[in-house]
């Protein structure tokens, strides 16, 4: 018996393999690189200071496949406010940090697929254990990343974002 995977894209018409569960943006939406000189200013793979004044977290967003098992993460960046900011990165190599209560935050990241924007979502920030990102839940609005969070996506819709990330445009 053949197990064949992949998809026929419906964009270029060509065979694709399988669909990546998972995005990443590299930075926040305000963050530009003209600030890769300035002194105030850091980012990283996990965290970003921009003018000493702005403060964000990248964590993952993630929305069930209904009929799998598994996530669509999205890896987004969340605005936190100063103390927020600094109780994250006192406890961040803390054991049982995971206890901590949610910190509020401002969806920092535009994502594709969306007809409305996602930028200033209001979310909680859950911490994970040591090693994992920080789990972040959208307030349950009527935007459609709220709905898809809350209600999940199907893999059609999952095979729908991967083609467009992978040809351009926002949908």
């Amino acid at each position: 018996m053949r197990n064949i995977t992949g998809h026929t894209c419906a964009s270029c018409g060509r065979r694709h393999e399988d669909l990546p569960l998972s995005y990443r943006t590299a930075a926040p939406a305000h963050w530009t690189d003209a600030l890769d000189d300035d002194p105030n200013s850091e980012l990283t793979p996990d965290l970003c200071v921009i003018s000493g004044r702005h403060f964000f977290i990248q964590g993952n967003l993630e929305i069930p496949i209904l009929g799998g098992d598994g996530v669509f993460a999205w890896g987004v960046w969340v605005s936190l406010s100063p103390a927020s900011f600094a109780r994250t990165t006192d406890l961040w190599d803390e054991p049982g940090r995971e206890a901590e209560p949610p910190h509020f935050g401002w969806l920092s990241t535009e994502l594709a697929g969306y007809h409305v924007s996602t930028l200033n979502l209001k979310t909680n920030v859950h911490t994970r254990p040591v090693g994992h990102k920080p789990y972040v839940e959208v307030e349950p609005t009527d935007h459609p990343l709220a709905v898809d969070q809350r209600a999940g996506i199907t893999m059609a819709r999952v095979q729908q974002l991967a083609e467009l990330l992978w040809h351009g445009g926002r949908g």
